[in-house]
């Protein structure tokens, strides 16, 4: 099966997903300074929830480049991981609507949790079709960052409920872990030439 109907889908989904985040901000009445502080905490979850999406996009590509099979699995996988990341409009707003209160929060955590999952079970989809000696199985190595994160966020939801301000603190450094780029990948493409 090509994979380039599945990244061309995704690449929709994700551009929709962000496009349907932006729209949540909605326009305030007031034209004073004050207006404009009143959405400070929708446009912080906004832009926490877009760098979110932005690095599951670069990942997701990434991630597709190394593969070279498509099959019915990779592709359930693939919807099962655009399910939660279509969940982060809701999320996110809810969240910056109610100033991050605990259910918010820990609600954005839990969608959070559940698309570093449905990643991991898309890359063992793509490793699976295409064997233990695939080009993503050889790059992703040890995937210290993959295993983490998962633990920070179920961290940050529990904090969630004794000290919500640590656990959003939780969620922007697992955003600032994965923006530090990951070459892995890329270099895994430049030990098969």
């Amino acid at each position: 099966m090509n994979k380039g109907r599945l990244e061309a889908f995704s690449d929709g989904v994700i551009a929709i997903i962000i496009t349907i985040m932006v729209l949540e901000m909605k326009v305030p009445h007031d034209a004073s300074f004050q207006g404009l502080v009143g959405l400070l905490p929708v446009f912080l979850s906004y832009v926490l929830s877009f760098i979110y999406v932005g690095i599951y996009w670069n990942n997701h590509h990434h991630m597709l480049q190394a593969s070279t099979r498509v099959n019915g699995s990779v592709l359930w996988a693939n919807l099962h991981l655009l399910f939660w990341l279509s969940l982060f409009p809701f999320a996110t707003g809810w969240m910056g609507e109610n100033h991050f209160a605990p259910l918010p929060s820990i609600v954005y955590g839990v969608v959070l949790l559940a698309a570093a999952i449905a990643y991991w079970m898309l890359q063992q989809c793509i490793i699976s079709a295409e064997g233990e000696g695939s080009r993503l199985r050889r790059a992703i190595g040890r995937d210290w960052k993959g295993k983490l994160s998962p633990l920070l966020y179920l961290t940050a939801i529990l904090l969630t409920f004794v000290r919500p301000w640590l656990a959003q603190t939780i969620y922007v450094l697992v955003a600032l872990m994965w923006l530090v780029p990951d070459r892995r990948i890329e270099s895994g493409f430049r030990g098969d030439a």
